[in-house]
């Protein structure tokens, strides 16, 4: 009999102040997204690691709708997978689960196939200029934006139709692009599991190549070593992040200077999120806290990071790994071996993965956000983010001027930013997994960016899990490190993070890869071989553990820890004297699961 983790506690038909089922009304493929519902214990639920804050309604409507239940959806219909018709989204309080939509029809999983086999060597033969088209889409659609001007702009009703249609189409192209590249991958992955190829060393063949976000991360690196030989390591280490840009204000000359090129800086890369297209959360041009928090930890380090040297180690140990791999084959298993990796690295799914954050995820709301903040100080709203915690037809109506704001709108902002601030403090206690709980998956987003694995999917029905002191997950990039833990719940804190301490967080995405170049090991509880812990662990040298299920319950920030990226072992080794004291009573053991 199937394991069930019950959403009853989640399925009460409340949800945000106010919220009525219409506010969610909107057009999907296959399935619609909704505050979880009686009946939903039939899907399997798993907690998305990309909001770790929890989405405000605003943001809840954007990305469930447009980015899970239409973009995925749309892809997975129009390649087609053949097991899978893309994911669907529900709401526990504030936080996203999403589940995949299994295609059960053998006629219809057989007829999938065959336009598969059809459709995807199309795309595999065209891809570059695929993803180039839709790129400069998004791109031309950006630089509009860029130009417009909000504050002059009459119809903001209109505008904001605009940047919600930038963003679904985003999704579209997205999803359009990422499913057909991880159906090849895995289609290779799968020769090489049956040519007997170490699993752990596949994600190594298409390693080294160069991105846009570390492309960045090194410019941000380049202004901290500009920091220290301008004799500014001392304001750095004196203030706080949210206090350094006043600071430096203050310290004038050298720093001045110095914050000119940074603000050049922010010009150029400065346009992303703290979060995946998440409308609610400013970029770093809006709020310089994170890059100058940052700049702050990277000149605690004494021996600054060689990213030249780490790229040739990723090369070298790409071209290592290949020649091992090949070496243990015949002729004809070569043959295959050769024509799946040229193809694989052609359309380089680890490459895109990071890639694409800089032209779409990081950046796609911004365009709305800025609009919901014309409109905030039009209406004289309290706060600048006042309309982020409106739904989309309630924006509308007041952008409009349908529905003013004023009176029960206002009040019930009020309402949802309490709910939210509730609901945000919850999130570590919230259940990994909800619903009927499969002993494996078969969506290859699941497994290969979520790490959902049988040995995860275990991990998080153990009641014991808040005592284990040795784990396991997917050995994602090789090596051995000791240090002291950071259990972070969202890239907010990334200031927390000293050279050489160890980075224990629910996943990680494109905003927490400057981490990397200062940490001495990285440990996730989802992620596999594709998500981004593990495509920069490797491309840093940075020891990196993913799919671990349970590494932010059963280990205690301050605890000293050991990482092993090449088994795929994490083990506790201190006890921090703060964690040792509460663990009993903070660390709650997995929502209850019935046999």
């Amino acid at each position: 009999m199937a394991n069930v983790v019950p959403v009853d506690e989640f399925a009460t038909g409340e949800w945000y102040p106010g919220f009525k089922p219409e506010h969610f009304e909107m057009p999907y493929i296959v399935d619609g997204a909704s505050p979880f519902r009686p009946g939903d214990e039939q899907g399997f639920w798993f907690l998305d690691f990309h909001w770790s804050r929890g989405l405000t309604p605003l943001a809840a409507t954007l990305w469930s709708g447009d980015g899970y239940c239409w973009g995925t959806q749309h892809a997975a219909e129009s390649l087609p997978l053949p097991p899978g018709r893309g994911i669907t989204a529900r709401f526990a309080g504030t936080h996203l689960y999403g589940c995949a939509l299994p295609e059960t029809d053998p006629r219809e999983i057989g007829a999938r196939a065959n336009r598969i086999a059809t459709n995807l060597p199309h795309f595999l033969h065209n891809y570059r200029s695929i993803w180039d088209a839709g790129r400069d889409e998004l791109e031309a659609t950006w630089q509009y934006f860029r130009g417009v001007d909000f504050a002059g702009t009459p119809d903001l009703t209109g505008l904001l139709g605009q940047a919600r249609r930038y963003h679904k189409r985003s999704m579209e192209i997205h999803f359009g692009v990422m499913y057909p590249m991880l159906a090849n991958f895995l289609g290779f992955y799968g020769a090489c599991a049956d040519m007997g190829i170490d699993p752990g060393d596949i994600g190594k063949f298409l390693q080294g190549e160069d991105t846009k976000i570390m492309e960045t991360d090194r410019e941000l690196y380049r202004l901290a070593m500009r920091a220290r030989a301008a004799g500014l390591a001392d304001v750095f280490e004196t203030h706080e992040p949210h206090e350094l840009r006043a600071a430096l204000r203050r310290h004038g000359g050298a720093a001045s200077t110095w914050l000119t090129e940074f603000d050049d800086f922010l010009q150029v890369y400065g346009w992303r999120q703290e979060a995946t297209c998440d409308v609610g959360v400013p970029s770093w041009i809006e709020d310089n806290t994170i890059p100058l928090g940052l700049v702050k930890t990277f000149l605690k380090k004494d021996d600054a990071h060689d990213f030249e040297a780490a790229s040739r180690n990723a090369l070298a140990e790409r071209a290592e790994a290949i020649e091992n791999a090949r070496s243990g084959l015949t002729r004809e298993e070569q043959a295959v071996f050769d024509a799946g990796l040229q193809s694989n690295q052609e359309a380089n799914f680890p490459w895109w993965q990071d890639d694409h954050n800089y032209y779409i995820d990081l950046k796609v709301m911004l365009p709305l956000r800025w609009g919901c903040q014309e409109l905030a100080r039009r209406e004289g709203a309290d706060h600048q983010d006042d309309m982020l915690y409106l739904f989309w037809p309630e924006l509308l109506d007041v952008a409009s001027g349908r529905a003013p704001y004023s009176g029960e709108l206002r009040s019930l902002v009020g309402e949802r930013r309490q709910y939210f601030d509730h609901w945000r403090a919850k999130r570590s206690e919230m259940p990994k997994v909800l619903g009927t709980i499969p002993e494996a998956v078969e969506d290859p987003v699941l497994i290969e960016i979520f790490g959902l694995n049988p040995g995860s999917i275990k991990a998080v029905q153990n009641p014991d899990a808040a005592k284990q002191t040795v784990m396991k997950g997917v050995p994602a990039a090789k090596g051995t490190a000791r240090g002291i833990a950071r259990v972070l719940q969202s890239s907010d804190d990334l200031h927390r993070l000293e050279p050489g301490s160890i980075l224990v967080c629910e996943s990680t995405s494109p905003n927490w890869t400057p981490a990397f170049g200062k940490i001495a090991g990285a440990v996730c509880d989802g992620g596999g071989m594709l998500s981004h812990a593990a495509i920069v662990g490797r491309e840093y040298g940075v020891p990196t553990v993913t799919a671990v299920g349970v590494a932010t319950l059963s280990i205690g920030d301050g605890d000293e820890i050991e990482v092993d990226g090449s088994t795929g072992t994490v083990t506790i080794l201190t006890k921090s004297t703060t964690t040792a004291d509460t663990t009993a009573d903070t660390a709650a053991a997995p929502a209850g699961v019935a046999g």
